[in-house]
């Protein structure tokens, strides 16, 4: 059996807050370790019966308590990996008070099989179509075949969310396919991966920025651009579009969580020529009215709403209708 081993580093205070994260994205087994849990059980030595204890135990006592979960789709990686840039933006915010400290929230991602495992966890990632034009597929799959008329992006799972295979991330890349003209300027909020913004410059914008908080999804990113070959085109920054950055386009796109949505639209237009468009999705279909009032409320007009399984991705312009 092939599966996912995901390791999530964190504080004693941050186990809950973590484990209720992962639950609200339907994320429900987990194991936690728990040194402190150790410690205790030592405290309470003559109520047991031992006089030696291994290295080994005694060494996990100095490390920080972690969070294990197993699974054996992709899609739970991403949703793991969701949840944990949501709360890292929360932290960040001081929504937990200013000195809360629940550790990195970097998971580790480990491919378990009881067999030879080394090249076949690959089986889990296939060659797909995204949208009308566009394909994805991982760098090691070879003689696929391809439409003359396909835009192809190679990309491979790794620490950065978006491959495409998750259904807010496949909205945003056939949103974009729809709406995106030739030689717009392209700004991709929370570039994750970098995919959305390869997918822009391949569809034929003029320039594209990629903007993350996560020093990590900026790395990737940069390495997805070269990779595809569109360096000339696109770029990512470490950044926040809520501050500091100071660009102006035809095109927004921003693959979040609802919540954050709504924290950012409030900025957005400052980046919009007039009658620019923003694509939002990494919405639950149950918070779409949220996120609608916020984008109404910034003075955005809706345009088009796409639904796959339980999320939502919304098409809207700045000032209305053309």
């Amino acid at each position: 059996m092939k599966y996912y081993q995901i390791d999530i580093e964190t504080t004693p205070c941050g186990i809950e807050i973590v484990i209720g994260k992962l639950m609200a994205v339907g994320i429900e087994n987990t194991a936690v370790t728990d040194p402190n849990d150790i410690a205790a059980f030592m405290n309470k030595k003559e109520s047991y019966v031992w006089d030696y204890m291994e290295p080994s135990v005694a060494d996990k006592m100095n490390e920080s308590p972690k969070i294990t979960l197993y699974s054996e789709e992709y899609s739970d990686v991403e949703k793991v990996m969701r949840a944990l840039h949501e709360l890292s933006l929360e932290v960040r915010d001081g929504v937990y008070g200013e000195n809360a400290d629940f550790g990195s929230l970097r998971p580790t991602i480990n491919i378990r099989d009881d067999s030879e495992w080394k090249d076949k966890w690959k089986d889990y990632f296939k060659t797909f179509r995204v949208s009308e034009r566009i394909v994805v597929k991982p760098t090691w799959e070879k003689n696929v075949e391809i439409k003359p008329a396909d835009i192809v992006i190679e990309i491979d799972p790794g620490m950065a969310f978006g491959t495409g295979t998750h259904e807010t991330t496949a909205m945003c890349i056939e949103l974009l396919d729809k709406y995106l003209e030739k030689d717009d300027l392209v700004l991709d909020a929370g570039c994750g991966s970098g995919i959305l913004s390869i997918a822009a410059a391949k569809l034929g914008a003029k320039k594209v920025l990629g903007v993350d908080i996560d020093e990590t999804a900026v790395e990737v990113a940069d390495e997805n651009i070269t990779l595809n070959e569109v360096e000339d085109i696109a770029s990512s920054q470490y950044g926040d579009v809520t501050k500091g950055i100071d660009i102006t386009t035809d095109l927004v796109v921003a693959n979040l969580m609802a919540e954050l949505i709504v924290m950012i639209t409030p900025d957005i237009p400052e980046h919009l020529r007039e009658k620019g468009l923003y694509i939002t999705s990494g919405i639950l279909i149950e918070k779409k009215e949220m996120v609608i009032d916020a984008l109404e409320a910034s003075g955005f007009e809706i345009m088009e709403i796409a639904e796959k399984g339980e999320w939502c991705a919304i098409a809207s312009r700045k000032g209305g209708k053309e």
